[in-house]
């Protein structure tokens, strides 16, 4: 009878256990084997900006177009000669054009993102912003995107270049920023001209 009712007994406790289930990502942040990783909304995430971009471009063409026409003629009357008679026309065109454009720039700096929504997939909407203000000017580092789970490191970081559908903008206001600016009557002049 004994074996009967320890049978019984686990029979009556395994649909207690599964009621009981619980999901391993409501528990992460408790477990001392786990990193805790974002995953949620409202969770922090630590993005390392490390853009490189360079483009050049060149452009070189050359055209050449010439055309010419040309009459000669003479005649005679008996015995007396008409003076010879000569035409000609011609034109020529040319052109030759050459171009070439090079751009580089390079942007590093750490700044803490924020999870706003999942997306059905699992990965993470993130968007965060720094202001720094050093002696009246201002630098703003803004960014948002897409990021994977699986790009999330252990230490709760993502590199700027795993980030899709990334924007990243740096942009300063202040004294400076003002001084490198045509002033308003260049730009009018420029805008006329």
């Amino acid at each position: 009878m004994t074996g009967r009712m320890i049978v019984a007994s686990l029979v009556m406790l395994i649909p207690i256990g599964v009621l009981r289930s619980q999901n391993l990502r409501d528990n992460v942040a408790r477990s001392l084997f786990s990193d805790q990783k974002a995953n949620q909304i409202g969770d922090a995430v630590t993005i390392l900006i490390l853009e490189s971009s360079s483009a050049s471009n060149s452009a070189q063409s050359s055209t050449d177009r010439e055309s010419t026409i040309g009459l000669t003629g003479s005649a005679q009357t008996s015995t007396t000669p008409l003076p010879n008679t000569a035409f000609s026309l011609g034109t020529t065109n040319t052109f030759k054009g050459q171009g070439s454009t090079q751009a580089n720039g390079s942007l590093e700096a750490k700044i803490s993102a924020r999870v706003d929504s999942l997306l059905p997939n699992g990965n993470m909407w993130i968007s965060g912003r720094r202001l720094i203000t050093i002696n009246g000017e201002d630098q703003l580092i803004s960014i948002s995107g897409i990021i994977r789970p699986s790009d999330v490191q252990g230490d709760n970081s993502v590199y700027s270049y795993n980030i899709s559908e990334a924007k990243i903008v740096f942009e300063g206001n202040g004294m400076i920023n003002r001084s490198q600016s045509p002033g308003w009557l260049t730009r009018l002049f420029h805008w006329l001209f």
